[in-house]
């Protein structure tokens, strides 16, 4: 069937949006297209997300699409359209109407480049919402279903692989876990109800330390875990620490979740310290702020933990009961933060359709 017969002239359009995550068990190291050596468990973020719309027309060479115009907050962008259409190209054997199409992508995030929120990870769960409802409509199928959520899923994994994890609101494992039934390398699952609510709603206030690029990207990061002499070992270590999280989170257990949340976020930057070549991501006052934050938990007995990306800055995990008793300790750690900045997020419901306009 032609294009044209179910993409009428104007085009189709969808627009989702897309939050960001953080990973409390770690995945650092890969394989083949973008799959984990390891599985990992994150929480998806409310605030921080990033915003996309997607037309659809029909090319006027069709087969040998997607030609693609693509604007970053409103501006053409040349080097993120690149790398896009790159994406675009890779995942056409699984959304088989890009390649009879012209693509017009608009995206925008609400938080700052480079402010310790994984930026691809909302950005590329977002678009792949967009072109799994595309392809959905085509084909005649429910654009919420959840097997194209599922779709979405692996899409976003191509892109950027955090980003799968976005397209699932609440505690969401990527790769496989002989405790997660339905866990797959190439997408990500949902946890089910019950690890929701064990502590309320969780709450991530992140402390920008260093709000610039990093020196070592993650991509580079990934690679030099390839023949790492530890890797093996951490490996398994993200396995088991990813049963004792869903433990912790089953039980209500905070001094476990934070227990392991914590060594997670150190396994990974002592990964990067024990590379060859080794690098480090943390600054000075990354271990302030650590420092700060174990000393008041100490005298508090507040639930709190934090943890980090690959980066310098600090996410500080709390339930929502605790506010009161830590908004002290976000006050004290300001003069730790870049021009005092913090961001404040708690654990989202996920991405949302949106109306295109």
């Amino acid at each position: 069937m032609s294009i044209t017969a179910v993409i009428p002239a104007e085009g189709l359009m969808s627009c989702w949006k897309s939050p960001s995550n953080i990973a409390l068990i770690k995945y650092w190291g890969k394989h083949g297209q973008q799959l984990p050596r390891n599985a990992s468990l994150s929480i998806t973020l409310n605030q921080a997300y990033t915003v996309t719309r997607v037309r659809a027309v029909p090319s006027a060479d069709p087969g040998n699409g997607p030609n693609l115009t693509f604007r970053f907050e409103g501006e053409l962008q040349t080097a993120f359209a690149t790398r896009i259409g790159e994406f675009l190209r890779s995942v056409t054997p699984w959304l088989e109407f890009l390649k009879d199409v012209d693509l017009s992508v608009e995206t925008g995030n609400n938080f700052p480049h480079s402010a310790g929120i994984a930026s691809s990870a909302s950005g590329m769960s977002a678009l792949a919402l967009c072109l799994c409802s595309l392809d959905a409509r085509i084909r005649g199928v429910e654009e919420e279903d959840p097997e194209t959520f599922r779709k979405a899923s692996f899409i976003a994994r191509i892109g950027s692989g955090s980003a799968c994890r976005s397209v699932y609101g609440g505690f969401t494992v990527w790769g496989e876990h002989t405790d997660v039934p339905g866990s797959s390398d190439e997408y990500a699952v949902p946890l089910e109800n019950e690890y929701q609510s064990a502590f309320g709603v969780l709450h991530d206030s992140i402390l920008i330390v260093d709000p610039g690029t990093k020196k070592v990207s993650s991509r580079a990061g990934h690679g030099l875990m390839n023949g790492h002499p530890y890797a093996a070992l951490r490996f398994e270590e993200a396995g088991k620490n990813l049963s004792k999280l869903m433990k912790a989170l089953e039980s209500g257990d905070w001094d476990l979740f934070a227990r392991i949340t914590e060594h997670e976020a150190l396994s990974l930057h002592a990964m990067m310290l024990t590379s060859d070549p080794w690098f480090v991501l943390m600054h000075p006052n990354t271990l302030r702020i650590i420092e700060e934050i174990k000393n008041f938990r100490k005298q508090t007995g507040a639930k709190v933990c934090f943890t980090l990306d690959a980066g310098p800055n600090i996410h500080l995990i709390y339930p929502a009961a605790e506010l009161e008793l830590v908004v002290p300790l976000l006050k004290s750690l300001e003069p730790f933060c870049h021009n005092g900045q913090q961001i404040h997020d708690t654990i989202g419901e996920g991405p949302v359709k949106l109306t295109c306009r």
